[in-house]
């Protein structure tokens, strides 16, 4: 492929690991320069920013928590010290709690949308003059398989990524008067390495894939990065389903 993205300055949430360190590491593949954004683990952002700089690119850890506005203002803040301006937000950050919900209390409800959803909000406002400078910005929010079916323990974690779709949909909106595309990727079913005490989510087992595997990080970031580039800035208020088709719909 080729460096659509060169001169272009990235910032991805929760980058340190899985998703969003796949995400990282395409957009630096594409030639952006990329802000690595992970809540508490320095070692993680550090391991992924050395590898886009093995590999040619540069990068920017940022450690802080999306959940706090200040935290977020002082990652854009640094984002364009260092590189002079900020051209893509991916917003991957997010918990995934199961609890059911006649045992859930307001702080563990609180707890997936301060990060899922208000964090959101707190990433697009501290760039978004950035953006506008941009002339061509992109934000890409990573959606969630359970907003559009539903699951089980998983209350608060739908509510959260069925408000990202929203939220898409309301930015496309608001802001394509700066030239800025708002879109949501919407990984499922993805293979990702879990905590032994953390066993595979319980409605990940009632779907089946198109496919026959289950999709990998880096399918999901190559959907980004195809949003991010110059070919996709026809493409607005969308909700695009990397899952291999074990979900069919809008």
């Amino acid at each position: 492929m080729t460096k659509e993205l060169s001169g272009k300055v990235a910032v991805v949430t929760g980058a340190g690991r899985n998703i969003g360190r796949a995400i990282a590491l395409t957009l630096a593949e594409g030639g952006a320069s990329v802000v690595v954004n992970a809540r508490s683990n320095r070692a993680e952002a550090e391991g992924v920013a050395r590898e886009i700089e093995a590999a040619g690119g540069k990068a920017l850890v940022h450690i802080g928590d999306v959940a706090d506005a200040g935290a977020v203002q002082a990652m854009a803040d640094a984002a364009v010290k260092q590189f002079g301006r900020i051209d893509i937000l991916v917003n991957n950050a997010a918990l995934r709690r199961e609890k059911p919900f006649a045992e859930m209390d307001y702080a563990a409800w609180r707890e997936i949308l301060d990060v899922t959803l208000d964090g959101t909000f707190h990433c697009v406002k501290a760039c978004l003059p950035a953006l506008r400078k941009s002339g061509a910005g992109t934000i890409v929010n990573i959606g969630g398989l359970s907003a559009h079916t539903g699951a089980k323990n998983r209350a608060h974690v739908v509510t959260a990524k069925a408000g990202i779709i929203g939220f898409t949909r309301a930015l496309a909106h608001d802001l394509a008067d700066d030239g800025i595309t708002v879109n949501c990727v919407v990984p499922g079913l993805i293979g990702t390495p879990r905590p032994k005490d953390k066993p595979e989510p319980a409605h990940h087992l009632t779907h089946q894939t198109i496919t026959g595997n289950r999709g990998r990080p880096e399918d999901v970031a190559a959907t980004v990065r195809f949003l991010c580039g110059p070919a996709a800035r026809y493409i607005n208020g969308q909700a695009i389903h990397a899952n291999g088709g074990a979900y069919l719909g809008a």
